[in-house]
């Protein structure tokens, strides 16, 4: 479960003297292009880790790397088409680079590659190219670069696979998604029969479809092709397990080394215990300073939200920072206590969990190049009630948003007066931060499921209920007291800071990303939306309200008590709902407050923040890992930089990790 940025209000005053005087240098924008901007991070610390940890880290992410054509696959079954004839032509353009159809070129080429296909990374509705196709064709020629005919209409006309995965009431789920997580022709009533029939009802159930993808049979009978090494992204797959095998030889503690054990297993066999398994052993994996996540991981792609999208992130844990988090995993028992639902929905005991601060190192799949800023797992709910569960928010990335983000004058332009603007510069950070650890740390790991109900008894709106119950949470204890108490929060003022930016964010802010006309899909804009509109809706006493000056809305928070005591109430349902596995009255509050938008706040949000010239989405490029080798041939050292470009990273890592056919 990942959280993401939500915009860049938030100062990150987080930093050392230390951290920043290493960072006076660094250059953090790299490339900006329609509505995206390119960034650096940097893995402060590296240099300070041993031998054994560089190499280790050098290791997985050449097997993070491995699985990159997996997720363009999973995002489209033409995208590796249209990726290599579009990198064949940028490679081999047979005409001046200056002209305008060779910038059109390279801009497009620029956001697939961002997306991992042609969706938008975050709306999810296709992007066209602004060059014509008879253009495109004869420059194919002219290049004398063979093509598949078959991917112009899928590039060019807009009504052929619009929506990569489609969250739309009244169709087929299936069957109006672009994502190919199912075969061609399967319907959503027949993936939900097939999953139904082979559920597993155990007590630790196996999590059925998680690495799979359902097609119809020449008899027109649904059945799986699982990835493994001899199945599906077989030869992808088997790149990953070289290199988790080279990681194996120089693994931290012996619980890490079972975890990669694991997880090599699970990919030869795509043996779903071997997972449960793998799951278990890297939630004990608690001593190792490198960790890593590899896989199959989450499902918000999948239209249905079973399958995994192939995703990869190595990490270090970043000591000093991670007593912040480990504070809120101490008391996590406290927490779930004194939360506002109902006793009979709370864990009696809350188990295992780790929570720490990381440095990223290597981001890959469907964490790259846009990348959450928070990560909770595993996902299935009896390991996490049983074992417990990973919490980390990353440092590097946080501050990377926001140095690129300095002086953009977005606060000055949304905040309602000076006053607020100088509360958020002064508590923004630790409340962002803070906010972040509560979700990952406390709030995905909360509550229990009552018995008989099943992690996909939400169905598609399972993903939105999850993130909003996780978000309700942070912000319920982010006004209280105990964080005072646990010196993670100076006063009880600082709290107001969040609660501001929430609201207003929810409300307003975040609708610069939506297209005018456009409903809300994704599952974290949802979730915003929901708690913020439901709040505005329930606000009987006025504790928040919207104001209007100068033909300008600004939010306006009159009663921050009042406000925490409504996101307690909200709390408290979503959280019965998540218990009861009630999926009527998930559908009901997604479909009232998640999804419409006010199109007269929305088309004035985004002429002002169209103002600002800022772009509305981000994303990274990886620093680049060297060895250093002796005369033997011994690792002596591994090196990290930062100069490779963003087209240059992509080209390299379209030669070096290609290990999938165009058709899979």
């Amino acid at each position: 479960m990942k959280r993401y940025l939500l915009s860049g209000l938030c100062a990150l005053a987080l930093l050392s003297c230390q951290k920043q005087e290493e960072q006076n240098d660094f250059k953090y924008n790299v490339d900006k292009f329609y509505d995206l901007e390119i960034l650096r991070y940097q893995v402060t610390g590296f240099e300070q880790l041993s031998l054994q940890e560089k190499e280790l880290i050098y290791y997985l992410s050449e097997a993070a790397l491995q699985g990159r054509d997996i997720l363009y696959d999973q995002n489209g079954r033409y995208n590796l088409r249209i990726r290599r004839t579009l990198e064949k032509l940028y490679l081999n353009y047979p005409y001046e680079k200056n002209d305008e159809n060779y910038i059109l070129l390279e801009k497009y080429l620029k956001r697939v590659w961002f997306s991992n296909g042609i969706h938008h990374h975050y709306s999810e509705d296709k992007f066209l190219p602004e060059f014509s196709m008879q253009w495109f064709k004869q420059a194919l020629a002219d290049a004398e670069v063979e093509y598949d005919e078959a991917i112009l209409p899928v590039m060019f006309d807009p009504t052929v696979m619009p929506k990569r995965t489609t969250a739309e009431n009244g169709v087929d789920l299936v069957l109006n998604s672009a994502g190919n997580y199912y075969g061609e022709g399967v319907t959503q009533a027949e993936a939900e029969a097939w999953y139904e029939k082979h559920k597993d009802s155990s007590a630790q159930p196996k999590w059925i479809g998680l690495n799979s993808q359902l097609v119809k049979n020449e008899n027109g009978e649904i059945e799986e092709r699982v990835y493994k090494v001899d199945g599906l992204y077989g030869s992808a797959l088997e790149k990953v397990v070289y290199w988790l095998e080279k990681a194996l030889e120089v693994a931290e503690t012996p619980e890490q080394k079972l975890a990669i054990e694991k997880m090599i297993e699970f990919n030869k066999t795509g043996d779903l215990e071997t997972f449960n398994q793998y799951c278990i052993a890297w939630v004990k994996d608690i001593n190792s300073r490198v960790d890593y996540i590899n896989g199959f991981t989450e499902t918000y792609s999948d239209p249905l939200g079973i399958t995994g999208a192939w995703e990869s992130m190595v990490n270090f844990k970043d000591i000093e920072a991670t007593k912040r988090t480990q504070a809120i995993a101490d008391n996590a028992s406290w927490f779930e206590q004194h939360s506002p639902t109902d006793p009979q929905y709370k864990k009696d005991e809350v188990k295992g969990v780790s929570a720490k601060v990381i440095t990223a190192a290597i981001l890959a799949g469907d964490c790259y190049p846009a990348t959450p800023i928070g990560i909770n797992l595993p996902n299935a709910n009896w390991i996490r009630k049983e074992y417990g569960s990973k919490s980390v928010s990353i440092d590097n990335l946080m501050i990377a948003y926001d140095e690129a983000a300095k002086g953009n004058g977005f606060a000055e332009e949304f905040i309602i007066d000076e006053d607020m603007i100088a509360l958020t510069e002064l508590y923004g950070a630790k409340c962002d931060f803070l906010h972040t650890d509560l979700h990952e740390c406390a709030g995905h790991g909360s509550g229990k499921l009552m018995p008989g109900v099943t992690k996909d008894a939400l169905k598609e709106h399972a993903s939105t209920i999850e993130e909003t119950r996780a978000d309700l949470f942070g912000l319920y204890f982010l006004a209280d007291e105990k964080l005072v108490e646990l010196g993670l929060l100076p006063d009880m003022e600082a709290y107001k800071a969040g609660y501001y930016h929430q609201m207003m964010n929810g409300l307003m802010t975040q609708l610069v990303r939506i297209e005018e006309g456009k409903d809300i899909e994704e599952a974290h804009m949802r979730n915003r939306q929901l708690i913020a509109r439901w709040v505005y809706d329930h606000a009987a006493q006025k504790e928040v309200e919207l104001i209007e000056r100068d033909g300008k809305h600004y939010l306006k928070i009159n009663d921050y008590e009042g406000l925490r005591k409504l996101y307690g109430e909200l709390l408290k349902e979503i959280q019965r709902i998540t218990s009861e596995g009630d999926y009527l009255a998930a559908k009901n509050l997604v479909e009232t407050y998640a999804v419409k938008v006010d199109p007269a706040l929305h088309k004035e949000v985004r002429e002002r923040y169209a103002k600002l010239n800022i772009a509305p989405y981000k994303g990274f490029v990886n620093p680049v890992y060297s060895v250093q080798k002796d005369g033997l041939g011994h690792i002596t050292d591994v090196k990290v930089s930062y100069t490779e470009g963003y087209i240059q990273q992509h080209l390299r890592y379209s030669r070096d990790y290609s290990n999938l056919p165009d058709v899979n």
